[in-house]
């Protein structure tokens, strides 16, 4: 079953811990980003907001247009200088940081050169995304 939220359509039959996890957490706003490295996304980053993580389902390191997908990482995976983030950017706390990320276009393909595949959670799908040129 797919819950439907505006725009999309929650996959609580395949990914039922993160779709609980991101809903329970709405509404959530921060600043949005366009992909540096997965080309066709746009993706804002949150403080944790679940105190335990979904874990993994439903994953995919080649999302399609309208996948909507969270990524957990922690602040040590997001400060790789070659990623353009210096190593002295926080205070060397280490927290987790949770990454929603919305997939407008093909070709993607989540691949680190520092750490290797990254896995999505893909917990929605948009299907209202038009784009043109």
């Amino acid at each position: 079953m797919c819950t439907s939220i505006p725009g999309a359509l929650l996959l609580d039959d395949v990914a039922p811990r993160t779709s609980k996890a991101v809903w329970d957490a709405l509404p959530q706003s921060s600043q949005v980003f366009h992909g540096k490295y997965a080309r066709n996304e746009i993706d804002n980053l949150f403080p944790a907001f679940d105190p335990k993580e979904p874990g993994a389902e439903n994953t995919a390191v080649s999302p399609i247009p309208g996948d909507v997908c969270q990524f957990t990482f922690t602040s040590n995976d997001l400060k790789t200088a070659s990623h353009g983030n210096e190593a002295h950017s926080d205070t060397g706390e280490v927290h987790t940081i949770v990454d929603l990320a919305v997939f407008y276009g093909r070709s993607n393909l989540l691949l680190n050169g520092d750490t290797g595949w990254v896995p999505g959670n893909v917990f929605a799908r948009d299907e209202t995304l038009t784009f043109s040129r």
